[in-house]
């Protein structure tokens, strides 16, 4: 699986970590890292950010790139959760993130295309009330938003809100200006150095993979889930993984449409193809490892185009995990139990293109001494009861997903035989569940159990990885780890 975003792109290149000191450490190069990195490096700091793979491998590299203050039925339901002095924190953290993005692409000649972007509500009922909720929510907080019964759009709806002028665009391009910017500063950028343990004994020290040690003042965590477990949070999110299909066809929308009520699809288009214009279909999203079959939730999305954009023709499909908070606002500031000097951003709920930059002003500018005002309620806010309920609700789900994975794993037989290419299956070897797979037509075996908190993975058979159903750690087929809180793979068996 490629995004049309990485499909025919040169990865950027890697510097040379040339010190073992210096005054921050950014973990990660997707968009939240670059921008913080890149703010750093301005105001003089001595700046390196260190990734995995390469850069945008993962969130940023694989979103549908919408940049809008619109985000589904998002503030509708951060009004049932938060005070208005929270939502309104939020919703001008989100307008600080567009515009400076927007100012940023505008300044570094990054292509960007404005559109209107709609909640559309698919048919009347409970859908229908959750996007005129929206409609209002949006207006209270001052948004120019308007309602349409009419829509530019061949999927069945009933109207919906529309906010007009916002924008979207290729991630990669962003990154690629981000990149060169960051450099231009004085940013060190290297990729292929994964961080596997931060201690905190006088300054933080990270040890990477290889073995190799850095030293900061400060670290900043932008890896998704965050891959320390202080402060738990990978108990207070819940990792979604969801899809995204590009096809060429003549009539794709120009606007940016998101489906309010259950079984949302996200509409978009995009530059290229036989037609000029790629049409981008997305949804289906659900709990990481918590799915009978992937590639089915894929085969819904294709059966759905088909019948309302008939004849289009796949070009790309890809995946990409976001993870969701338990109250709806981001983690983003210190992190506990890290002396100040450790900092996270987490929790964007797949609307990363605002709240990316959101967050890496939030946390320059604290690293800097001067936190921005529209950001002090989100930092302060204190959980409500649906709050709690919600962070109930997602430790209750990981509860019932470590049971049936215990009980799936001890009541398997073992089983000898070779799976099929692009296969795998759990088994065990005694009492040890035992994971197996063919990839490329090579057969390997691993542990079953993830190197996070012992959670028995499932075989993911759209993408080919196992995925851990409690909080998200992905690997690949042969236990290498792929993003989530996990930094071990999965031990190898053959």
């Amino acid at each position: 699986m490629l995004s049309l975003w990485h499909d025919g792109r040169t990865p950027i290149s890697s510097d040379t970590l040339d010190q073992d000191t210096y005054d921050v450490v950014v973990v990660g190069a997707g968009l939240t890292g670059l921008v913080t990195g890149l703010l750093l490096a301005r105001a003089g700091k001595d700046v390196a950010i260190l990734e995995a793979e390469q850069v945008g491998a993962l969130a940023t590299g694989n979103t549908t790139a919408k940049l809008s203050l619109l985000q589904g039925t998002k503030l509708s339901t951060l009004r049932k959760k938060q005070s208005e002095k929270v939502l309104r924190s939020y919703v001008e953290g989100n307008r600080e993130g567009q515009a400076w993005l927007r100012r940023f692409c505008a300044e570094n000649d990054v292509a960007v295309e404005a559109r209107d972007a709609v909640t559309y509500a698919p048919k009347r009922g409970q859908a229908e009330k959750q996007a005129r909720a929206e409609f209002d929510a949006a207006r209270e907080m001052g948004l120019p938003v308007r309602w349409e019964s009419d829509l530019p759009l061949p999927v069945p709806h009933v109207g919906g809100v529309v906010l007009p002028d916002q924008a979207q665009f290729d991630p990669m391009d962003v990154l690629a200006a981000l990149a060169t910017q960051f450099r231009s500063a004085g940013g060190t950028l290297v990729t292929g150095a994964r961080v596997v343990v931060a201690g905190k004994v006088g300054k933080p020290s990270l040890r990477l993979e290889d073995g190799r040690r850095v030293r900061a003042q400060d670290v900043i965590l932008a890896t998704g889930a965050p891959i320390l477990d202080r402060g738990l949070y990978f108990a207070k999110l819940e990792p979604m993984r969801s899809y995204a299909i590009a096809f060429d066809h003549p009539d794709a929308p120009e606007v940016m449409a998101l489906s309010s009520g259950s079984s949302t699809r996200s509409l978009r288009d995009a530059p290229g193809g036989a037609n000029g214009r790629r049409l981008l279909v997305g949804g289906e999203g659900h709990p990481v490892g918590r799915t009978s079959s992937e590639r089915g939730h894929l085969d819904t999305l294709r059966e759905w185009t088909q019948r309302y954009y008939p004849g289009a023709v796949e070009t790309h499909v890809w995946a990409a995990q976001d993870y969701r908070s338990h109250d709806g606002i981001p983690y983003v500031g210190s992190l506990p139990l890290g002396g100040g000097n450790f900092h996270v951003a987490t929790g964007y709920d797949k609307w990363g293109m605002t709240n990316a930059v959101m967050a890496a002003r939030v946390i320059s500018s604290s690293i800097l001494g001067d936190e921005p005002e529209w950001a002090k309620p989100m930092g302060r806010r204190i959980s409500g009861p649906k709050a709690v309920a919600g962070l109930a609700g997602i430790n209750a789900k990981v509860g019932v997903a470590a049971t049936l994975g215990v009980v799936g794993a001890a009541v398997s037989r073992d089983d000898e035989r070779i799976p099929g290419e692009g296969e795998g299956y759990v088994t065990r070897d005694g009492v040890a569940p035992i994971a197996r797979s063919t990839v490329d037509g090579t057969t390997c075996e691993i542990s079953a159990l993830c190197s996070h908190l012992g959670g028995v993975v499932k075989w993911n058979d759209a993408e080919r990885s196992w995925d851990c159903p409690l909080h998200g750690s992905r690997f690949t087929h042969d236990g290498r780890v792929i993003e989530g809180p996990a930094t071990k793979p999965l031990g190898r068996r053959d």
